[in-house]
């Protein structure tokens, strides 16, 4: 089996839960990393005790013949510029979420993948957490038969508690409450409920803490999808709440409903005014230390192997959900329902 060489673009909070995933598959080691500030070699490499060659020069990283594949753990606006450069340059890629912070970008990272035919993995690791591996398993079994309506909302206080939030609170670098965390929870609902948006409508707000007061976009949304075959949903992006992280789901099915880590199946004959708990860990968490990358950059780098798309996070699926999500952001904007 081939061991891949991955580089790094960005040494921030996102890079160090990358590193450590991408280092304890079978696949791959992180061999490079590019950062805008001076790194020390020796020190770098001590700290993640493998070999690690730094660079200021991305070009002269992406030169590097024996880098396999590039992670873009870049600012989401860098994400165009490092993600279409490594893929001219012929690397394979992983892109931090969300993909770019316009459509525009978005199309040109796309243009430039195909051009260059290498694969890609983004990072919507959500989709390989035990709760939606979980759920989709219930789905996929037909305890809920045919889903009509479906919700997934994200809710976590990224305040300065966070070290994100010295530059999230921009609207250049954090652009809303959808694209900067809630992305997680409209992709999730995505991958659940199908991706024939027909249309989208949102509507947004903003706590009036004083906590959240920096952010310059804002904050709270609440987003509803009709879908072509006739489902609707909802994703709540609260990225300004005062609790701890919870990651809610509800989905209502034709069989059986489920709510978070519980559901109820007319297929079980189970008592009807019970739910039946399911043996699942929910998201409970935002730090990136706690998100399953190691289960999806297996994934990915298996399907590198394989010379195929990846299940799941692929850069198509990535689209998808980015096109719903400017949708809501220019419903939210102009006050009308968006037609996708």
């Amino acid at each position: 089996m081939k061991k891949y060489n991955v580089g790094i673009i960005g040494y921030g909070w996102v890079a160090t839960a990358h590193i450590a995933a991408i280092n304890a598959t079978p696949y791959a080691q992180v061999t490079a990393v590019y950062s805008s500030r001076k790194l020390d070699d020796a020190e770098v490499s001590a700290k993640w005790g493998t070999p690690i060659k730094t660079y200021t020069d991305l070009n002269a990283m992406l030169a590097d013949k024996t880098i396999n594949v590039v992670s873009v753990c870049s600012y989401p606006y860098q994400h165009k510029d490092h993600a279409v450069a490594a893929a001219n340059a012929g690397k394979h890629l992983i892109i931090e979420k969300p993909l770019a912070l316009s459509w525009k970008d978005c199309l040109a990272i796309e243009a430039a993948v195909k051009k260059n035919n290498v694969k890609t993995c983004v990072c919507f690791e959500c989709r390989y957490s035990n709760q939606f591996t979980v759920t989709k398993s219930v789905i996929d079994q037909g305890l809920l038969g045919e889903l009509h309506y479906g919700e997934v909302d994200y809710y976590h206080g990224i305040g300065p508690w966070y070290g994100q939030f010295r530059w999230n609170v921009k609207k250049e670098a954090g652009g809303s409450s959808l694209l900067t965390a809630g992305c997680h929870a409209l992709d999730a609902l995505l991958m659940v409920m199908g991706t024939d948006v027909e249309e989208v409508t949102s509507y947004d707000t903003k706590s009036k803490s004083k906590i959240f007061k920096p952010y310059e976009y804002t904050t709270s949304s609440v987003t509803i999808l009709k879908f072509k075959s006739g489902k609707i949903g909802k994703c709540a992006a609260i990225v300004d709440c005062l609790q701890p992280y919870y990651f809610h789901t509800h989905l209502c099915g034709s069989e059986g409903s489920l709510l978070d880590n519980k559901f109820h199946s007319m297929k079980l004959k189970a008592d009807k005014n019970a739910w039946s708990t399911l043996s699942l860990k929910s998201l409970d968490s935002g730090d990136v230390s706690d998100h399953p990358y190691q289960s999806q950059f297996d994934a990915f780098f298996a399907s590198v192997e394989k010379g195929v798309e990846m299940p799941l996070t692929s850069l198509e699926d990535a689209m998808k959900t980015h096109a719903v999500i400017f949708a809501a952001d220019k419903s939210a904007a102009t006050g009308k329902s968006v037609r996708l």
